[in-house]
């Protein structure tokens, strides 16, 4: 074979291989578009979680980061409500609930399993709440204000200098003894309507306060105390699941308690009191814990548990 013709030859291979490459860029770009906003968000969003991501979706690490980083602006997404939505079909929302459901009951902890739980089975409850807060005349300037409950926007210096028994100071004392931040709160990403979205952005921002209100720690038989009295509060399907299926990580000393005490006292409370969402509680910390129960028609707790994280604790 001649020389010339090899040359040819291998200028045909070049360009093919150059060509080849260019439709593989391209391609594998719109299937990383597809990935993410149609075939699995449930996956996109636990590597958000990444030291909670599992191994076998370490694979997919780089391309989560390339479309976080924005690198490539024609794989980004476009479109959304609100920023980092994402949209989802019914169906999707199911296999998403389904999913969820599972990993947050294998790990209650799990706080991003939680989120997608909320956001997926919670349109009707967010409705409802919107209502509620809409004829209530703090929770319309908070709906018209769209406050946040972030470090930012905390002057702890000052939440730290209020006297004991302040609502600011002892929201503060919780965060400290428990090691949580109201930053660690996921934002929200499947709600389809953009004040929805906000609410349930609210609901998750107020849930430390809660237990602030609630007198309750952050081990299982906290959280399950206030998931019940969050249950009767918002009617949200993820609230009344974890009612429902926590119990049963319980070890039996703390069941009867829960049972017998708590859980009466934590619907009652849940179903009376004013709605939560419609307390302004960044101008409230120098109010008076004990006061601002009252005013929300909450009684102190019956019993308070131990902060012992241990399962069943």
């Amino acid at each position: 074979m001649g020389t010339g013709s090899f040359d040819r030859r291998a200028s045909r291979s070049t360009r093919s291989v150059s060509n080849g490459t260019a439709s593989s860029t391209h391609a594998h770009c719109a299937w990383l578009k597809m990935w993410h906003r149609l075939s699995n968000p449930f996956i996109w969003l636990n590597q958000r979680q990444s030291s909670l991501a599992s191994k076998g979706l370490k694979a997919l690490t780089s391309a989560h980061r390339l479309h976080a980083s924005g690198a490539e602006p024609s794989c980004s997404y476009d479109g959304g409500l609100y920023p980092g939505h994402i949209q989802t079909t019914p169906f999707q929302k199911a296999l998403l609930a389904v999913g969820s459901g599972v990993a947050a009951l294998q790990d209650p902890y799990r706080h991003d399993m939680v989120a997608v739980l909320g956001e997926t089975t919670g349109h009707l409850a967010l409705i409802n709440l919107r209502d509620r807060m809409q004829n209530d005349p703090e929770g319309y300037t908070i709906l018209t204000e769209r406050p946040r409950i972030r470090l930012s926007t905390l002057d702890l210096e000052k939440m730290a200098s209020l006297p004991d028994g302040s609502f600011g100071r002892e929201y503060l004392r919780f965060l400290e003894e428990n090691k949580v931040t109201p930053d660690s709160r996921a934002e929200v990403k499947f709600v389809d309507d953009e004040e929805l979205a906000y609410i349930m952005l609210r609901y998750r921002e107020v849930h430390d306060l809660l237990h602030t209100l609630l007198g309750m720690p952050t081990n299982m038989l906290g959280e399950v105390a206030v998931k019940w009295f969050e249950a009767a509060q918002t009617g949200l399907p993820m609230c009344a699941l974890g009612a429902v299926l926590g119990p049963l990580r319980l070890n039996a000393s703390r069941l009867q308690t829960l049972v017998t005490s708590l859980g009466p006292w934590a619907l009652q409370n849940g179903s009376r009191a004013r709605c939560v969402l419609s307390i302004f509680y960044e101008r409230r910390w120098e109010q008076s814990l004990e006061e601002l129960r009252r005013e929300l028609n909450i009684e102190p707790p019956p019993v308070i548990p131990s902060a012992s994280k241990k399962t069943g604790a």
